[in-house]
């Protein structure tokens, strides 16, 4: 130990030359390469934030059905995820980003399969100008899996798995690739002049779309609207509702803020600062608007309304992140917590019935949050806004409406009244997420 000691001294006073000789060592990167690592840094970490929404989205969820249906719901949310993964790799990434290669231009992208760069970036005409095709397309995917995630808590306690999980792999190969491509793609409604900044119809909407047409061809859960009358139906962990709120809010940072697409200047980094203060202001006035409404409506606050209250805010500062200040984000996200509080009740008069509120929140939201982007942003109008809008919902609803009929008519969609009694837990997977409690 002594021998340690003395020899410490020496061994550093050996290694200070070759420190020196590190320091004086010119390794900072050439200029063109320094945009590159940093928006190539920025996908990666703004993506696995965005992807983080996923165990948002499936605390929500758990937390929002009743007892007897949270395994059901934390499967499908694995489950989406994976096949949004392998669907967008196989084919949804280049339908959505085909370059010169579309199939009909401008509005059919190309059937490739994504290919990354060599190892190192050896012997490759990579454009350094921009991000890595890796880090790209790892952010991409998140949103299509989003847009995945939204149909998953409409349609709960009442839907088999696998013609859910069938619908998945077409919402994710197919519908959501090529209706993001028409703007993201560079297609026609990027050339007609619609702007959503990062998918408030894009994502939320065309999620909502599918969520609505499910819900038409599946039906309402039993005993949902009888004699005229709504019954509740309350979800069976609150807190775990609250959680996967806060962490969908959380990821939101990353989905709006890689929306940026360029960390390569102070202009960029600054603007997407500004993203990050508008979007958590805007989920705050939602949160705080669906509060005071429910109070003043029900003399009571309710809590699920101000989880979709936030949520809502968020949806509808996700098509206009950066032109807006803090009071005109505050106000757009206001409204969006005002609209779910009324949404809400109007689905349950047309005896729609969306467990965790996800068409209010996605669709309605997402709506008005494209509509809101002409009064922040100068290059838009509200005709261009209101016609992607319309292209995108008949699109989305009618596809989506045709491929559930199919499904419903192939493999039934619906589990029998005896299994949704008894609940999705047992009668589709064999277990339940609280097994030493009593079932609810």
């Amino acid at each position: 130990m002594k021998l340690l000691k003395t020899l410490a001294p020496v061994a550093a006073l050996i290694a200070l030359p070759s420190l020196g000789l590190a320091q004086d060592a010119d390794v900072t990167p050439p200029v063109e390469e320094i945009g590159y690592i940093f928006t190539t840094f920025m996908f990666l970490v703004t993506g696995f934030l965005v992807m983080f929404m996923g165990c948002g989205f499936a605390m929500l969820e758990a937390g929002l059905v009743r007892q007897k249906n949270v395994t059901m719901q934390l499967m499908k949310n694995v489950a989406l995820f994976a096949i949004a993964a392998i669907m967008y790799y196989l084919i949804g990434y280049n339908l959505m980003y085909p370059g010169d290669g579309w199939s009909i231009d401008g509005v059919l992208g190309a059937f490739a399969t994504t290919a990354l760069e060599p190892v190192g970036l050896a012997d490759t005409q990579t454009d350094l100008t921009y991000a890595s095709v890796g880090s790209d397309f790892f952010f991409q995917l998140m949103f299509c899996a989003t847009t995945c995630s939204i149909v998953s808590g409409t349609l709960a306690e009442r839907i088999k798995l696998w013609p859910f999980l069938i619908f998945c792999i077409l919402l994710a190969g197919f519908i959501y690739p090529i209706e993001a491509s028409w703007k993201w793609g560079g297609g026609f409604l990027d050339a007609a002049g619609f702007l959503d900044f990062a998918g408030s119809t894009i994502v939320h909407s065309t999620g909502g779309w599918a969520a609505l047409a499910g819900a038409i061809v599946l039906g309402p859960r039993l005993g949902k609207y009888k004699d005229g009358r709504v019954t509740p139906f309350p979800g069976s962990n609150l807190p775990l509702a609250t959680l996967g709120t806060f962490i969908l809010w959380l990821g939101w940072f990353g989905f709006n803020g890689g929306s940026q697409l360029y960390m390569d200047t102070a202009a960029n980094v600054a603007d997407i600062s500004r993203i990050f203060a508008n979007t958590n202001t805007a989920a705050a006035g939602g949160a705080i608007a669906a509060m005071i409404m429910t109070q003043l409506l029900y003399k009571k606050a309710d809590i699920t309304m101000v989880l979709n209250g936030a949520l809502a805010g968020l949806v509808s500062i996700t098509a206009e992140p950066l032109m807006p200040g803090l009071g005109t984000a505050t106000i757009i996200g206001a409204i969006g917590g005002v609209l779910v509080v009324f949404a809400v009740p109007f689905l349950d008069k047309l005896k729609i019935d969306d467990v965790v509120g996800a068409i209010p929140v996605h669709l309605i939201c997402g709506i008005w949050g494209t509509i809101a982007v002409a009064f922040t942003n100068g290059d838009a109008s509200f005709g261009t806004q209101i016609y992607g809008i319309v292209v995108v919902g008949i699109f989305t609803f009618v596809v989506s409406l045709v491929l559930w009929f199919i499904l419903k008519m192939v493999f039934g969609i619906r589990v029998s009244e005896e299994e949704e009694i008894n609940g999705l837990d047992m009668a589709e997977l064999g277990m339940e997420a609280y097994p030493e409690f009593s079932k609810g």
